[in-house]
């Protein structure tokens, strides 16, 4: 990671739960239900104390405008499309996207310990936000997760071969329980996201290697390339220009998943922000079981650190690690929110008329 410039604002430190509560606040104030303002600042702050900033707290400045535009419903619940028992297809109605998969975590979970394995799909989600965060829901409970999202909506990923951009960066991810932290493997069918592109484009900052592809389908640094509507560039998909093969199967995994799982996708044309879901939770119990699965994967996992690192002061970690000691730190020492996000935050405050106090 880069170190923050020395003129860069200075971050400020709070407690998770005074965030969590005054991000809370925020959502109720512009019209969120309250189980479903206090899931999104739940677990909005958990992304921020994993330390996955860009789909933190900083998504409150993009939701409370979709809420204000009218385009997020604040409350009900989904319509079940189709329910087998181990299946199950969700309509969101648009609804915020963490909810609902939060929800369906819930339902999920309460389901298989008889079924074994639960699959759902869910269709006009809102945006969904950070996949480990909903991921981790399910490792707590013991259980193996694999989640995906795409946005039926976004064309930003060019096939493979091709350079007009066509998928969603399509995230997934997956996670299962060791007897330590449990791994959470959070990445996407792209090189880089949407929310880095915009991150670097505001800095002014070129991309540490060419992740993006322009118009004219020539591999690039520069982040601006997403920027013209006129002649806009791609994000690469994982393999690069070389092997983007790989990522290019990935990409049309998760729309599969997602958007023919779910019975509604781009063949729909739909012109609004949203998601289309794939949630499956595995229990071990009904496999080899519990016990010998978490042997399993501990195993594993003392044998990935165990291994040479090409870096000694740099040993081999497991995807998710990183993320509870994160965890852990900022429930000790608050949570650091950056100062432009610190900005936002506070104009809404202002505008919905919620104490802002915790900001100053």
């Amino acid at each position: 990671m880069n170190p923050r410039p020395e003129n860069a604002p200075p971050l400020l430190r709070r407690a998770p739960e005074a965030l969590q509560d005054f991000a809370t606040r925020l959502f109720a104030a512009a019209g969120m239900a309250p189980d479903k303002s206090a899931s999104m600042a739940r677990l909005l702050v958990l992304t921020d104390m994993m330390g996955r900033h860009t789909h933190g707290l900083a998504q409150c400045d993009a939701y409370l405008r979709e809420i204000a535009q009218g385009r997020m419903t604040c409350d009900g619940e989904p319509e079940v499309v189709r329910d087998t028992g181990a299946t199950l297809v969700w309509d969101g109605g648009y609804r915020p996207g963490l909810w609902l998969v939060e929800q369906a975590i819930e339902r999920a979970a309460g389901r298989v310990a008889a079924e074994g394995v639960v699959t759902m799909a869910i269709r006009h989600s809102h945006h969904v936000g950070c996949l480990a965060a909903l991921a981790k829901g399910a490792t707590d409970r013991g259980l193996y997760v694999m989640l995906a999202s795409s946005g039926p909506h976004s064309r930003i990923v060019a096939p493979f071969g091709g350079k007009a951009p066509l998928f969603s960066p399509n995230p997934f991810a997956i996670g299962f329980p060791t007897a330590q932290a449990p791994v959470l493997v959070d990445i996407s069918a792209s090189l880089t996201t949407v929310s880095m592109t915009r991150e670097k484009a505001a800095a002014g900052e070129l991309f540490e290697h060419p992740w993006l592809m322009d118009s004219e389908g020539r591999p690039t640094r520069d982040p601006t390339v997403m920027e013209n509507p006129q002649a806009r560039g791609s994000l690469l998909l994982l393999g690069g220009c070389e092997a983007g093969h790989k990522g290019f199967g990935l990409a049309l995994m998760v729309e599969a998943l997602t958007q023919g799982l779910g019975g509604f996708g781009r063949r729909d044309a739909p012109s609004r922000w949203g998601a289309a879901v794939f949630l499956q939770l595995i229990d071990p119990a009904a496999f080899a079981g519990s016990e010998a699965f978490v042997a399993q994967t501990e195993f594993l996992a003392e044998q990935c650190r165990a291994n040479p690192p090409l870096d000694p002061a740099h040993p081999v970690r497991l995807p998710g690690e990183q993320a509870c000691r994160n965890i852990a730190a900022a429930r000790r020492e608050g949570l650091a929110l950056p100062a432009g996000t610190a900005a936002a935050l506070a104009a809404w405050a202002e505008r919905l008329g919620v104490d802002a106090t915790i900001l100053h």
